[in-house]
């Protein structure tokens, strides 16, 4: 119960830092002429977006940091907490160096006025970089080179844990980068991937921080909706997504949580595998296209699904697989 009210004040208070900035950051954004870019390889009724403010992501990194570091420092002096506080801070430097790397690419495309902003290379060697760096963080803080398998237990994989921790960290990032092409849609699909992620480090019971650093992440993610909600008023930019997907992964790793991780981060993934599966049918076929538009959120934009539409059926559905990963966690299967 009293963790709880913990989680609850500090989502209030990350939502209400994060909107309140807004208010005065978009102006801002506008007086800098800070706006989006829209490419011609996206659906063309996106055109009337161009203009519209980007690095808004900087509204919710403030929120959520401020909430969580908050959240965490006043739990420990009232209570006192374990080594799994270091993960949280650990986390959370994941997170900014990775909105930092987003910063840069927004950066070069509004101000340098470069369309595409950061080369894939370039993004590549900094996101691996800040994984190498957290992964050393981490096995700082606890040299458990272990993931939990369903039905198995757990699984020692050595020294290969990082190579593979590196690459699904700097997939799913790049997985919410390739997700944000919507209003609303990456705010909603992450306030339900924390929400769950709160709940099942509330069942856990051991990780208190962490229920901290999600509940953070969950109400700053609602305090951005206000402006990014249909019709957006502003854009996370990578700056934001790149923040988010860091956020999401280092959370669930904190908690050995790495298989279901994949489950609540699958919309995200979802989202890649269609670019993934669009440019190898087009290279194979020598021009078709197996989806109208990829990412599929684009696809079903192309299909006349209206945008709203699109937020709530992909939302529900990772309301699902978080309701998945929960029951998973209940019985004893995560």
């Amino acid at each position: 119960m009293e963790t709880g009210l913990w989680a609850f004040g500090v989502a209030v208070v990350s939502f209400a830092v994060t909107a309140v900035i807004g208010k005065f950051l978009i102006p801002f954004l506008h007086k800098l002429n800070f706006g989006q870019t829209i490419l011609e390889i996206g659906p063309k009724w996106h055109k009337n977006k161009q203009g519209t403010p980007t690095m808004g992501g900087i509204m919710f990194i403030i929120g959520i940091v401020v909430a969580a570091t908050a959240g965490v420092l006043l739990y420990a002096i009232g209570h006192g907490l374990d080594s799994i506080s270091r993960f949280v801070f650990a986390g959370l430097l994941f997170a900014l160096m990775n909105g930092g790397i987003g910063f840069i690419d927004d950066y070069v495309k509004v101000v340098k006025k470069r369309n595409l902003g950061l080369t894939a290379m370039q993004k590549l060697v900094l996101q691996f970089l800040a994984a190498a760096i957290y992964l050393f963080v981490m096995y700082l803080c606890k040299d458990n080179t272990e993931i939990i398998i369903p039905f198995v237990g757990y699984v020692d994989l050595g020294f290969f844990y990082y190579i593979v921790m590196a690459v699904v960290l700097v997939g799913i990032v790049n997985a919410v980068n390739l997700t944000d092409g919507i209003d609303g849609l990456v705010g909603s699909i992450t306030f339900f991937s924390c929400l769950f992620m709160m709940l099942i480090a509330n069942v856990l019971g051991d990780h208190v921080a962490n229920v901290i650093y999600a509940a953070a992440a969950a109400g700053g993610c609602l305090g951005f909706l206000v402006w990014n909600f249909h019709p957006a008023k502003c854009f996370m930019g990578d700056t934001g997504s790149l923040f988010l997907g860091a956020m999401v992964s280092s959370i669930a790793i904190a908690m050995d949580m790495h298989l279901l991780l994949l489950l609540l981060a699958l919309t995200y993934l979802l989202e890649m595998l269609s670019v993934v599966l669009q440019v190898g049918y087009f290279k194979l076929t020598h021009g078709k296209r197996l989806f109208k538009m990829s990412p599929i959120h684009h696809h079903f934009e192309m299909c006349g699904w209206s945008e709203m539409k699109i937020v709530c059926v992909f939302s529900g559905f990772t309301a699902l697989c978080g309701l998945g990963a929960l029951l998973l966690v209940i019985f004893g299967l995560r």
